[in-house]
């Protein structure tokens, strides 16, 4: 073996979309040790509870990440609702989860376009970033907005989707499915597309639940955990939710396991537009939340588990908001997935993990 080199990778990388940064410890073509150091686009964003009150903080929650933006909302907006003992009405909990899972289903498009251009696969990077563009218009019908959609309030939804609109929706959905379907086969059955990730990057069932791994990263290596699974809101009203999960543990598990969720959040869609309750889609919010009052929310993001905590002191401003991310709770695990792997699959083996740097740095 040479010498050991330490070669920087990131922040700024002529392939990987993330800005995350890593200092690979290599042996000749081998990264025998991976550093990560965050911290390159950190905003400072939860400091701003303590200037934007409980109400205005949901937009600024929602900008932590664009492809996030949906889930950061509710996670927020569910935070302060039982920290202030608010019960959200039953359409807005339908409505809320119907808008998330069309950004899980938008998200791992954007995920899957970016894979497939790593792979070398052009063609399928436009297909799935065009399917992606159907979802994004769905968003600009229903609330104005196509990645930034500002429809969650604290207290319910501030826009409602009327039976037309849903029928719509669910046959453009149903439209958008059956060209995926061809496009995820394509991909998985692909010579030189498992050539890349069979048996690329593994971690093991044992490491990923000893490093507290979380999301399709996690399920990938047959640790069936998934927030959706806890019944929480319109989730509790789903006849049968079962996590996605695959028992490799590499790169193709990964690629396998979101391609499959995109197929269950279209499921989800169609199953709660069917059960849509009939009611309000707000309720009035007033007041703060009380002095040394805390509460604290877990939503599954596009990425895995996303942990909120919020504290009030008595004013509309609240003490304090702290966000814990999928992807701060996957990098223990992506450097041991990165261990022991060739140089040249470095990229591959991070795109297939999907950081979400926005995020992490908040």
């Amino acid at each position: 073996m040479g010498k050991a080199t330490v070669i920087p990778f990131g922040p700024q990388h002529p392939v990987l979309p993330e800005p995350l940064h890593l200092d690979l410890v290599v042996q000749d073509e081998t990264v025998v040790d991976v550093l990560p150091q965050i911290g390159f686009v950190h905003r400072g964003l939860e400091k701003l509870v303590e200037t934007r009150d409980y109400n205005q903080f949901i937009y600024i929650a929602e900008r932590i990440c664009g492809i996030c933006a949906t889930g950061h909302s509710v996670g927020y907006a569910e935070t302060v609702e039982e920290l202030m003992g608010v019960e959200v009405p039953k359409r807005a909990e339908y409505l809320r989860v119907i808008w998330h899972e069309l950004s899980r289903v938008h998200s791992h498009l954007l995920w899957l376009g970016l894979a497939a251009d790593a792979f070398g696969f052009e063609s399928m990077f436009m297909h799935c970033w065009r399917l992606r563009e159907r979802v994004l218009d769905i968003f600009e019908k229903t609330t104005g907005g196509r990645v930034i959609l500002s429809v969650v309030k604290v207290g319910g939804v501030v826009r409602d989707i009327d039976a037309t609109q849903m029928a719509e929706i669910i046959a453009t959905l149903e439209g958008i499915k059956d060209d995926y379907t061809k496009i995820m086969n394509t991909l998985l059955t692909d010579t030189s597309v498992k050539n890349r990730t069979v048996g690329v990057g593994y971690l093991s069932a044992e490491d990923a639940a000893a490093l507290s791994m979380v999301g399709p990263f996690a399920r990938a290596s047959n640790l069936p955990y998934d927030v959706r699974s806890f019944g929480r809101g319109a989730y509790g009203d789903l006849v049968d939710f079962q996590p996605i999960v695959a028992t490799e543990g590499d790169c193709y598990a990964r690629v396998k396991v979101r391609c499959l969720e995109v197929l269950q959040s279209f499921d989800i869609i169609k199953e709660l537009a069917a059960k849509m309750p009939a009611g309000p889609i707000e309720v009035a919010v007033k007041g703060a939340p009380a002095e040394g009052a805390e509460a604290s929310n877990v939503l599954e993001q596009p990425r895995g588990e996303c942990y909120y905590y919020a504290r009030g002191n008595g004013t509309k401003n609240l003490e304090r908001m702290r966000i814990r991310t999928p992807t701060s709770q996957n990098l223990a695990g992506m450097t041991v997935a990165l261990k022991g792997c060739d140089l040249a699959d470095v990229n591959m083996i991070i795109l297939t993990i999907d950081p979400c740097i926005s995020c992490t740095e908040r």
